[in-house]
């Protein structure tokens, strides 16, 4: 599911009609209702897991984004706790034994991106107040900086390494996963990350511009390489 800050960051303040919502509290506190009943029926059909793709929390760490930001009023560092806090108002009300994960994206939309930044900026906040069970965090580029923000995630916590990229159809080989998972490792016990692509392949209505072929590689790329690091 998006998370809950689409719904605000594109627009600021403007996302409302202020006729209707002259609080936007009142509107966030609607938003998170909905979201509960959503996951309330998706436990009914036996939906045990649930992720948020999260895209204004990451855009954040670009300092041209920021600035943007702060252009129209707004003061980044506060909607990074806003968006924090409404992700966390869903968590809590979660229906029993539903596992939470959150995707930490940069844009992905035909192989196109929206920003570069290192997580440091965020890190320390988000990973110790979003109470998220799960982080799904894209490493593919170095537009998203090193591992090392990764020393402020709770030991609790699972990290997937979004290493394998969806937007080129080059083939990452199993030892370069390898070396890039262990560099993590030294940041974040190995027990506690995993392996994933760093977006979905069809992140568009126009899909991907990834063959089928090519999609399935990546996957038992992932695959293969998790088995050998984490076995199973």
């Amino acid at each position: 599911m998006p998370a809950p800050s689409y719904l605000h960051y594109p627009r600021g303040r403007a996302c409302v009609d202020p006729a209707v919502y002259p609080d936007l509290e009142e509107f966030f506190a609607d938003v998170v209702d909905v979201y509960v009943q959503e996951l309330r029926a998706l436990d009914a059909v036996g939906g045990r897991y649930l992720q948020i793709d999260e895209v204004a929390q990451p855009l954040l760490c670009d300092e041209n984004l920021r600035a943007a930001v702060r252009a129209r009023g707004d003061d980044p560092d506060r909607l990074i706790d806003l968006y924090i806090g409404l992700i966390n108002r869903i968590v809590r009300r979660r229906p029993a034994g539903m596992t939470i994960g959150v995707h930490m994206c940069r844009g992905n939309a035909m192989g196109k991106w929206m920003a570069s930044g290192s997580y440091e900026r965020i890190a320390d906040r988000t990973f110790n107040t979003l109470e998220a069970d799960a982080f799904f965090l894209e490493y593919d580029t170095e537009r998203a900086g090193g591992f090392e923000p990764l020393r402020f995630m709770p030991r609790g916590k699972k990290v997937i390494l979004g290493l394998v990229s969806t937007k080129t159809p080059v083939l990452e080989s199993k030892d370069f996963l390898r070396r890039r998972i262990d560099q993590a490792a030294l940041h974040f016990p190995l027990e506690n990350l995993a392996l994933s692509p760093q977006c979905g392949f069809a992140s568009h209505s126009r899909g991907s511009a990834l063959s089928f072929a090519q999609q399935e590689a990546k996957l038992r790329r992932v695959v293969e390489t998790a088995r050998e690091v984490w076995g199973g």
